[in-house]
């Protein structure tokens, strides 16, 4: 098992971003859920494209896809968080550790439950009542986008990625994903957003390097 030198290690940053013109987004139909259009008053509309300012491209992970050596990595203790919230999950595309604990919560006055459809990780299928306690879940395998869903609400999804190591990000508003200690090598790392699917890109890092690289997805 090989070991981290803190004093080698450097950083991968970028944007993601969309080339063309945003999509209109898609308005979701809550007539039938009478409960989740009074606890959105202005309509409901789906996040699978989120869109900020120069085409900046959200909720989009990021993460080292193969180069990596035999290193251990610690489990993080604190949970990561996933909440079911005003009828959608946020966040809709969340990351974390094998083992990590995935803390769920329901902070709807409205019954949910969590589906998630995982291909190499145990399913599983639970109601979770109003001001119940958080569902906690871990994953023992790497696994990519494990969609979430509640049954109840069939409009709300959320991807849940499990990476083995702790290089990997979720855009912000502003489509910025920051890798942060990396062990210098040569590595492929790889954006997915949930519509416009995958991009690689190549990259050798060196001590204490400081790398950037830009992924464009095409509308």
């Amino acid at each position: 098992m090989l070991t981290i030198d803190p004093q080698a290690v450097g950083e991968i940053k970028g944007q993601v971003s969309l080339e063309g013109p945003a999509p209109t987004p898609r308005k979701l139909l809550l007539s039938g859920e009478p409960e989740c259009a009074q606890l959105n008053p202005n309509g409901l509309f789906s996040p699978e494209i989120g869109v900020g300012s120069n085409g900046a491209l959200k909720s989009v992970a990021v993460y080292i896809r193969s180069g990596l050596g035999n290193y251990h990595f610690d489990t993080p203790q604190s949970p990561a968080q996933l909440a079911q919230h005003n009828c959608m999950y946020e966040p809709r595309v969340i990351a974390l550790m094998t083992n990590q604990t995935l803390a769920i919560q329901n902070q709807d006055p409205i019954q949910h439950n969590v589906h998630p459809t995982p291909r190499d990780n145990p399913a599983f299928n639970m109601t979770q009542p109003i001001h119940g306690p958080p569902i906690e879940k871990s994953f023992a395998e790497p696994e990519l986008a494990i969609r979430f869903m509640c049954t109840l609400h069939p409009w709300m999804r959320a991807y849940v990625f499990v990476f083995s190591h702790p290089y990997f990000d979720v855009t912000s508003d502003a489509g910025t994903f920051d890798l942060k200690n990396v062990p210098p090598g040569s590595y492929t790392v790889e954006a997915w957003q949930e519509k416009y699917g995958t991009r690689d890109q190549t990259i050798t890092l060196g001590p204490h390097q400081s790398e950037t690289l830009n992924f464009v997805f095409k509308n």
